[in-house]
């Protein structure tokens, strides 16, 4: 299949109601954890469920679309994070796909597999635009690696990876939990159901 046909398969008139009310959504967790300083950031909960119903190119435009948005809203952290919430959308969507988010535990190795990529992306940028210091509750790690002796890249890199480790496994959970609630007469509507029935 090319990518027109895949894109026009992804992009049905709810995927782009599903999209929308996953950006607010997003914004909402993301901004109520951000408030209380949580170690997780669950500001990609959304953009999960739609690369799990819709396909990657809709994930990933709901990543986007999201940090930018909430950029100009509230958080301009979150608009430099753009790409990283993009890379989110397009790797729940493929792992989805691959039939990934079938039962709790693919659900659980997807959350492992949406880290990893979110991990390539987010620590250059952590390290350059910000200089490893976003504000968020998981500066704790960073500071305490820092602490501890780290070099700034290490602590960096283990900051990403454990607070988002535990934050895209249970994202990809309550993603999975969602998708599976959802009656079957919905969830025949995305293009990316017959991927998480099980």
């Amino acid at each position: 299949m090319s990518i027109s046909e895949q894109l026009k398969k992804e992009f049905t008139t709810f995927t782009f109601v599903l999209i929308a009310v996953a950006i607010v959504l997003n914004i909402a967790v993301g901004q109520l954890v951000s408030l209380l300083k949580l170690p997780i950031f669950l500001d990609s909960i959304g953009t999960v469920l739609v690369g799990v119903l819709a396909g990657p190119w809709a994930g990933g435009l709901t990543g986007l679309l999201t940090n930018l948005i909430w950029g100009v809203i509230t958080s301009p952290v979150a608009a430099a994070f753009a790409p990283v919430a993009m890379v989110i959308g397009i790797a729940a969507g493929l792992c989805a796909r691959y039939g990934l988010f079938r039962t709790w535990w693919l659900a659980l190795l997807s959350g492992v597999i949406i880290t990893v990529f979110n991990a390539v992306v987010a620590v250059p940028i952590r390290l350059y635009m910000f200089g490893g210091i976003t504000g968020s509750g998981a500066d704790f790690v960073t500071a305490y690696m820092l602490a501890l002796g780290r070099d700034l890249f290490g602590s960096v890199v283990v900051t990403v990876f454990t607070a988002n480790l535990l934050d895209k496994v249970v994202t990809a959970l309550l993603a999975w939990g969602v998708v599976k609630a959802l009656p079957g007469r919905t969830t025949a509507r995305f293009p990316g159901a017959q991927s998480v029935s099980s």
